[in-house]
Parts: C-alpha cells; structure tokens; sequence
C-alpha cells in the first residue's frame, strides 16, 4: 500500500478488497474498498466481534436485523 488510505484502488473489481492496516491484540484496522458489491438477498453477517465503519467515499446501504429501514451512508458516516 502506498501510505495513502485513498491510494492502489482498483478502479472496479468482481470482489472487494481487503487490506490490513493494524493488527494488535484486542483491534484490527482494515480497509475494505466496495465497487459495487453487495450480500446475496437473505444473507446476514453475523460478526462476533464489535465494528466501528466509517465512510470515506462514495455512498453504501447497510440494514440491521433489528431495523426494518435500510441506512445509507454517505462520507464522513
């Protein structure tokens, strides 16, 4: 990675990516770079662990189980 969290992104990719950016006990940095992508219908992440997201650029829509709205996010959420 070039140092830039904006840097070495695919312009368009069949998957997204995944980058390590810390990894120490107790937290993982990563970011993760969308194209397009998005979960099969009826499919949930169920992740054991908590996550804090936050949007750079672009805008994604995410729903929780528990809400019936769906959210989007745009830069800066």
């Amino acid at each position: 990675m070039s140092g830039n969290l904006f840097g070495d992104v695919a312009r368009a990719a069949s998957a997204e990516e995944f980058r390590e950016l810390l990894c120490r006990p107790g937290i993982k940095i990563e970011r993760i770079v969308s194209t397009g992508q998005c979960s099969p219908p009826g499919f949930w992440y169920d992740e054991p662990q908590a996550e804090w997201v936050i949007l750079l650029r672009g805008e994604a829509r995410l729903r929780f189980e528990d809400e019936a709205e769906i959210r989007t996010l745009r830069p800066g959420d």
